[in-house]
């Protein structure tokens, strides 16, 4: 088995694949001054398995395009969407987020939590801004510093992972840069890294170790895992995911 099949077989039963909340993205949607009464498009890139494109469905007025690559997060997607009773309100679409197949000016809204990494924030931002209306409202978490100086440790992991980690000013600029007024920024607290993500994640890591018999490349991708929550709970402080939103500028 693959290392990506691996990793999916690993997350696509997980309510999340990334720290969230449901309390964050409802702060989020407060944040945006998102209309309960509008219609409203909004495309979730990267949903994953649907955290947030169902409660974005079930909380507004919406018709939510959720997007992500992987078909198997979509499947699980659209049976999550019929028990939650919002499968009129959430259309699936298996698709890479750099290459979307949306018409300029489609959205209201473009959502995105924790995803925005696999294109890299800055190359993202400027992707999408082109599907947004004019006056369209970006809401994306970022992996973000909270310091300005981190432990060698820590700075050598996520320089290795995601090179493109920064603080928010750093964000921020490149939304100012990019077409968009920043409106809010807000860091995720501790309880949507561990008791939401990592924790929930850690149970399962004995039934997964058995259904791929205890191969190497399981072991690895465990011994992966566990060295990141450990250094998560090491320096915590230093880092989190920032919740950024923005509006397009209309020109």
């Amino acid at each position: 088995m693959e290392n990506l099949d691996l990793l999916i077989d690993l997350h696509k039963h997980a309510k999340r694949q990334g720290p969230g909340g449901v309390k964050e993205t409802e702060k989020a949607i407060a944040l945006a001054m998102l209309d309960k009464m509008k219609q409203l498009k909004i495309a979730d890139i990267g949903c994953g398995t649907g955290a947030s494109a169902i409660l974005l469905a079930k909380q507004l007025n919406a018709q939510v395009t959720a997007v992500d690559f992987l078909p198997e997060f979509i499947e699980v997607l659209k049976v999550n969407s019929i028990k939650e009773e919002v499968e009129n309100s959430i259309h699936p679409l298996v698709c890479s987020m750099v290459d979307l197949p949306f018409s300029d000016e489609e959205y209201d809204v473009i959502w995105s939590e924790g995803a925005i990494y696999n294109m890299g924030f800055e190359h993202g931002i400027k992707k999408w801004c082109r599907f947004l209306k004019p006056g369209g409202m970006l809401v994306v978490s970022e992996i973000t510093w909270s310091t300005n100086s981190r432990p060698r440790e820590l700075q050598a992991h996520w320089e290795k992972e995601y090179p493109e980690i920064n603080t928010a000013s750093s964000k921020i600029k490149a939304l100012e840069d990019n077409g968009y007024s920043p409106i809010a920024y807000f860091l995720l607290p501790e309880h949507c890294w561990l008791d939401n993500y990592y924790r929930p994640m850690q149970r399962t890591f004995g039934d997964f170790l058995k259904r791929n018999s205890n191969s190497k490349e399981a072991w690895a991708i465990v011994s992966a895992e566990e060295t990141e929550i450990a250094l998560y709970e090491r320096y915590k402080s230093h880092y989190s995911y920032g919740v950024y939103i923005a509006r397009k500028l209309e020109v």
